[in-house]
C-alpha cells in the first residue's frame, strides 16, 4: 500500500509545529511554555493543554502556523514596543488572538480531517488498486503460464504439422500404391474368374479323366496280367531258343574247325591255293610235281580239305565274327566257350584273334566283349544279373606269366595250374579283374599286349614268342525264376609253329621255338587221342593242353581256327596246318552242359 498521502500530513505538522517555536520562546518568560497540540487524523478533535501563555502570543502562533498552512493570510506584526528584549501583550488582545487561533486551528483541523479522509478515501481506493493490481497480475500470470503452455503446444503444433506433412505424403504414395493395388485387384480379380472358368472345364475334364483313368486302370492290370503271361511265354521261348541254338551246336559239332586264308602283300590269290567258289567250305592245295623219269608231262596233285567254314583272303573281321557271334551266346546260356587260332607263324592268328584298334578290323576277343555285354543288357530286361572277372595269362617256354601283373618284374609270383573239388581248372596267384563293361575289357587286353612276350624273326617282325590265354568268367542270377548259371569264355592265341630252316631262330629265339613246338605237338597228340577215343589223354604233357583241358575234354563248345600263308615256300606249313585241323575237325567229344543251378 502506498504510504505517501499520510507522509505528506506529517510534513504538515510538523512545519506547523516549527512556525509555534519561536512563539513558545517569547511566552517563556510570561508563562509556561504551551505544548505543541498533537495532531489526530481521523474524526477525533485533538486536546487543548492548559497554558497560561498570553492570548496575543498563542493567536499570533496560530495565525503564523495557518500561515505557513497555506490556509491562512500571513498576520500581520504585532504592534507595541519591545521592553528589555521580551515583547508583553495586553490581556484583552491576548484573548482575541488565542480565540482567533483556535478558530484557526479548528478550521485547520477539519481541513486536516478532510484531507485525512480524502487521504484514507485515496488508501482505499490505492488498495483496491493494488488488490485490482495484484488480481490483474495473478491473471497475468496464469496467462503467462498458459502462453507458455501454448508455446510448448506450439512446438508441439509444429512438430504435429510437420508429421502431419509427412503422414500426407505417405497418404499420397498410400494411396497412389491402393490405386495400383485397387487395380492389380481387379486384375487378379478378372484373372480369377478366368481361372475359375478354367477350374470348372477342368474339373469336368478331371472327372472325365479319372472316368478314363479308372478304364486305363482295368486295361493296366489287364496288360500286367498279358506282360506276366508274356514274360513267362518269354522265359520259356529263351529257355526253348537256349535248347534250339545247344541243338544246333551239338549237330554241327562240339568242335568246329574254320579256316582263314592270308591274303597276299600284293594282294590276290596264288595258284596253289584254291577256292570253290559254290562251297565256302572247301579249300584245295595244289602241287605240281616234275616226272622223276622225264619222259612223262609234269603232275598236279591236289590235297583237299573240308571245314566248317572257309575264309577267302577277302573275307573281312565282320564276316568272321558273325559266324562265331552264336558261339559266343553260349557263354551266356551257362556254356563254356572256347577259341583259340592255331597256323604256323605269319599266317594271320593275333590279326583274327585281336585286330587292330579300328572297329571295322577289331578281332574276334573285342568283338566277343562287345557282343557278351550287349546280350547280357538285354536279358538284364528279363530280370537277369551278370558278374564278368576277366585274367589274361600267357605260356612263355612253359612257364605261366600273369599279363595283367603290374608291380616289379623281379617280384613277379609264380603260377601253377590246379583243379578244384569241382574239377575246374585254376591258375594260383593270378590276378582277376572284377569289369562291368566293354571298355574296362579293352583296357585290359591293351596291357597285356604290352606285357606279352614278342620278337623279330624272318618269317614275321612281330611275331609272338607264346601261347595267351584270356578268361571271362560268367556268373547270371535271375531271382525271380530262382535260376543260376556260370560258365566261362576262354579266347587263345597260340604261338605260330615254326621250321629252323626259315625261321632262322638262335638263342633264345631257337629256344622258344621249341618250346612252341613242342606244345603245339602235345596239343595234336590230345587232340588225337580224342579222335580216337582213348581211354587215357596226356592233357599234363604241356602246360597249354593242361590249362585247355576244360574246352577240349567234352563239356565246352570248342571253334578253332586254322590260319594258313598263301605264299608258295610256305605249301609245307600250309599242308601240315590243314591236316592237324582235319584231324581236329574230325573229332568227336561229348555232349556238352550248361552249368545251372
Amino acid at each position: 500500500m502506498s504510504r505517501l498521502p499520510v507522509m505528506s500530513s506529517k510534513r504538515v505538522l510538523a512545519e506547523n509545529a516549527q512556525d509555534l517555536a519561536p512563539a513558545q520562546k517569547r511566552l517563556r518568560k510570561d508563562a509556561d511554555p504551551v505544548k505543541p497540540a498533537a495532531t489526530v487524523i481521523g474524526t477525533k478533535r485533538p486536546a487543548l493543554a492548559a497554558t497560561r501563555a498570553p492570548i496575543c502570543v498563542i493567536k499570533q502562533s496560530v495565525a503564523s502556523t495557518t500561515s505557513k498552512g497555506g490556509n491562512m493570510k500571513q498576520p500581520v506584526a504585532s504592534t507595541g514596543t519591545k521592553t528589555g528584549g521580551t515583547q508583553k501583550l495586553k490581556p484583552c488582545d491576548l484573548k482575541g488572538k488565542v480565540s482567533d487561533m483556535v478558530r484557526n486551528y479548528q478550521i485547520k483541523v477539519k481541513t486536516l480531517n478532510q484531507q485525512n479522509e480524502v487521504l484514507q478515501d485515496s488508501v482505499s481506493q490505492s488498495q483496491r488498486k493494488i488488490v485490482q493490481v495484484e488480481k490483474e497480475l495473478q491473471i497475468q500470470r496464469s496467462q503467462i503460464g498458459k502462453l507458455q503452455v501454448l508455446a510448448g503446444v506450439q512446438d508441439e503444433l509444429e512438430k504435429v504439422l510437420s508429421d502431419k506433412n509427412f503422414l500426407q505424403k505417405e497418404l499420397t504414395n498410400v494411396e497412389g500404391k491402393y490405386r495400383v493395388m485397387e487395380t492389380l485387384r481387379d486384375s487378379q480379380e478378372t484373372e480369377l474368374q478366368t481361372l475359375k472358368m478354367k477350374l470348372s472345364v477342368q474339373e469336368s475334364t478331371l472327372a472325365r479323366v479319372q472316368v478314363n483313368l479308372r478304364d486305363f486302370e482295368e486295361e493296366v492290370r489287364s496288360l500286367k496280367e498279358t506282360v506276366a503271361q508274356q514274360k513267362d511265354e518269354l522265359y520259356a521261348g529263351e529257355m526253348e531258343r537256349r535248347r534250339l541254338h545247344n541243338t544246333i551246336q551239338e549237330l554241327k559239332g562240339n568242335i568246329r574247325v574254320f579256316c582263314r586264308v592270308r591274303p597276299l602283300v600284293g594282294g590276290g590269290l596264288p595258284k596253289h591255293v584254291q577256292l570253290a567258289t559254290s562251297d565256302n567250305k572247301a579249300i584245295t592245295l595244289a602241287k605240281t610235281e616234275e616226272s622223276h623219269t622225264g619222259k612223262t608231262a609234269d603232275t598236279q596233285k591236289n590235297y583237299n580239305f573240308s571245314f566248317d567254314r572257309v575264309f577267302g583272303p577277302r573275307a573281312s573281321q565282320q564276316e568272321v565274327f558273325e559266324e562265331i557271334s552264336l558261339l559266343v551266346q553260349s557263354a551266356l546260356d551257362g556254356y563254356n566257350v572256347c577259341c583259340f587260332a592255331y597256323g604256323q607263324t605269319g599266317s594271320g592268328k593275333t590279326y583274327t584273334m585281336e585286330g587292330d584298334e579300328v572297329d571295322e578290323t577289331r578281332g574276334v576277343i573285342p568283338r566277343a566283349v562287345q557282343q557278351i555285354f550287349k546280350a547280357a543288357g538285354k536279358l538284364g530286361e528279363q530280370g537277369w544279373e551278370f558278374t564278368f572277372t576277366a585274367s589274361f595269362v600267357e605260356i612263355y617256354n612253359e612257364t605261366l606269366r600273369d599279363l595283367l601283373y603290374t608291380g616289379k618284374s623281379s617280384k613277379r609270383p609264380e603260377h601253377e595250374i590246379r583243379k578244384t573239388t569241382s574239377n575246374e581248372v585254376t591258375i594260383t596267384n593270378l590276378t582277376y579283374e572284377r569289369v562291368s563293361n566293354e571298355d574296362q575289357v579293352l583296357g585290359l587286353i591293351a596291357l597285356a599286349n604290352q606285357n606279352r612276350s614278342t620278337a623279330q624273326t624272318a618269317q614275321n617282325d612281330r611275331s609272338s614268342r607264346s601261347h595267351s590265354v584270356f578268361q571271362l568268367d560268367i556268373e547270371g542270377v535271375n531271382a525271380g525264376r530262382d535260376v543260376k548259371c556260370k560258365s566261362t569264355l576262354c579266347l587263345v592265341d597260340l604261338a605260330g609253329s615254326e621250321r629252323m630252316v626259315k625261321s632262322q631262330s638262335q638263342g633264345d629265339r631257337f629256344k622258344e621255338m621249341t618250346a612252341i613246338n613242342g606244345s603245339l605237338s602235345n596239343l595234336g597228340i590230345v587232340i588225337a587221342a580224342l579222335a580216337n577215343k582213348e581211354s587215357y589223354v596226356p592233357y599234363r604233357n604241356s602246360k597249354l593242353t593242361y590249362l585247355l583241358q576244360g574246352c577240349l575234354g567234352g563239356n565246352s563248345k570248342t571253334l578253332m581256327f586254322v590260319n594258313i600263308a598263301p605264299e608258295p615256300d610256305s605249301f609245307g606249313e600250309t599242308l601240315n596246318s590243314l591236316r592237324f585241323a582235319s584231324k581236329v575237325n574230325d573229332c568227336v567229344i561229348g555232349t556238352a552242359t550248361a552249368n545251372k543251378k
